[in-house]
């Protein structure tokens, strides 16, 4: 059973998942993976993430329009979409505060794929997030990092992965 499954497994079984099945999302599963991302380390614990949950198709519709044609089809096809943002009132350190939001974002990816969910870490929004932000009528001290879109996968891809070798740059004694 895959909520079983050690923590290396899970890594190396999670995939982006771009196509999703029609079957909603229960709500305690989404209460699952957000959970999973509050857990997240970050730098003197100011957990500095906020989440914005998006199941309305015609506002998810108006924000893939926002960005590429490649996303687009990902966040049209979602259940639901997960943005997350930083709180800047929260905030400490930009780049610390930015590998803290990243860590949230790669514990909700690992939780989705635990709850047999699938789920893609989205970027393109970032390019109108000030657009996106107006549009859901945001406050000025939250600031869209990414969007995760999720859904019951509906497509199992097949994803090599480099040699761990090429990526190591050398080993220091």
């Amino acid at each position: 059973m895959l909520n079983k499954m050690k923590i290396s497994e899970v890594i190396k079984k999670r995939r982006s998942i771009r196509r999703f099945s029609c079957k909603k999302i229960e709500d305690s599963k989404i209460m699952k993976v957000l959970e999973a991302g509050r857990w997240a380390p970050s730098g003197y614990n100011n957990q500095p993430w906020r989440f914005l949950v998006i199941k309305n198709k015609r506002i998810l519709g108006q924000i893939a329009e926002l960005t590429n044609k490649w996303d687009e089809k990902t966040i049209n096809n979602s259940s639901i979409c997960i943005l997350v943002y930083l709180d800047k009132n929260s905030a400490n350190n930009a780049e610390q505060d930015n590998l803290s939001i990243g860590a949230c974002i790669q514990n909700i990816l690992l939780e989705a794929c635990c709850q047999k969910l699938g789920a893609c870490w989205v970027c393109g929004v970032l390019k109108n997030k000030d657009k996106i932000n107006k549009m859901l009528k945001m406050p000025k001290n939250l600031e869209l990092k990414s969007l995760i879109s999720v859904g019951y996968p509906a497509e199992n891809p097949k994803v090599p992965r480099k040699n761990l070798k090429s990526l190591i740059i050398k080993e220091i004694k």
